[in-house]
This record gives C-alpha cells, sequence and structure tokens, in this order.
C-alpha cells in the first residue's frame, strides 16, 4: 500500500495546467508581485487583480515572448494613474475586467490556462468600448519604451545621428 501526502500550493501537474511558468503574479496588498523577475508594480487606484488582470490581457493582446511582463506592466500603469483621476474611467475599467472574468468561467481569466482560450475571450468583445480602449493606449504605451526597442531591432530615431542613408540604409551588398 502506497501512502500518498498532499503538499500545501500547486503541484508541478498544476503549474504546468495553469500555464504559470515564468508568468506568475503574486498580487501583495495593492501591489501586484514578479518574484522571479524581481519587479513589483503599486496599483494605487485599481484593484490589484484588475492590475494583474490587465497585465495578462496586454500580454495576450500583443504577445512578445521575449519581452518580460515588466514592459507590459509600465503600459498598463497608465490606466491606474487615470482612473485615480476619472471615476467614469475607473468603472470602465474595472467593469470591463469584471467581464472578462465572467466569461471567463469560475477560474477567472487570468486562471485560464491556455492563451488561446483567453484570446477567443478577447475577440468576443473586440469591438467594446473597454477594449478599444486598453489596445489603443497599450499600442502607445508598450512600443514606446526605449527600454523595448532592442527586443525589436529598432535603434530609434535616426535624424540625430545623421540620418539613415549614413547608417548603412544604403548598404546593397546582398545584391
Amino acid at each position: 500500500m502506497t501512502t500518498v501526502y498532499q503538499q500545501p500550493g500547486l503541484s508541478r501537474r498544476e503549474l504546468l495546467k495553469r500555464g504559470a511558468i515564468g508568468a506568475a503574479l503574486i498580487i501583495a496588498g495593492r501591489a501586484v508581485i514578479s518574484p522571479d523577475r524581481a519587479w513589483g508594480l503599486e496599483a494605487t487606484s485599481l484593484k490589484p487583480d484588475t492590475v494583474a488582470t490587465l497585465i495578462r490581457m496586454a500580454r495576450d493582446t500583443y504577445p512578445h515572448d521575449r519581452l518580460p511582463d515588466r514592459f507590459y506592466a509600465i503600459a498598463i500603469k497608465g490606466h491606474d494613474t487615470k482612473s485615480a483621476e476619472d471615476e467614469a474611467y475607473k468603472a470602465l475599467i474595472e467593469d470591463g475586467v469584471a467581464d472578462l472574468d465572467k466569461r471567463a468561467g469560475s477560474v477567472g481569466y487570468r486562471g485560464l490556462g491556455w492563451e488561446e482560450e483567453r484570446v477567443a475571450i478577447l475577440r468576443d468583445i473586440q469591438d467594446s468600448k473597454f477594449f478599444q480602449t486598453v489596445r489603443g493606449d497599450l499600442v502607445v504605451s508598450l512600443y514606446n519604451q526605449k527600454e523595448v526597442w532592442p527586443f525589436f531591432g529598432y535603434e530609434g530615431e535616426a535624424f540625430s545621428k545623421g540620418g539613415y542613408i549614413e547608417r548603412g540604409f544604403d548598404d546593397i551588398e546582398w545584391l
């Protein structure tokens, strides 16, 4: 007879099933923390759960496997700041995230283990004001971070460096 001991926490199988490897976010008080990547983001107006869901939504909307979650967290921080100033905006974001969780069922949006399941929910709401607001802000707030540019091979504007022509743009040795 074999005795099986139940240990607290997630089993390896459950962790893999949830898809949390490298992307586990912990909510502690008003902060969203990534212990494996050593960064944190304090939520000042929005609920920390809302902020964590927005980070997951941002990654699902603009997926880049090599881009760490901290850049997505920086990108969504503006929603928290704006929510502190505008109650209607805060309601739009909080209600939108609540709708995502409702559509995802008992596990909530972040609890869905497969990206395809989350993307299907986002496709269902793609015409909503909530989704368009978050997506529209993300395209600027994510890609305007100078620290993100090297991940995409972008060196920044060229005017201050003499333009593109003198910096290899005219290199046509491959012809």
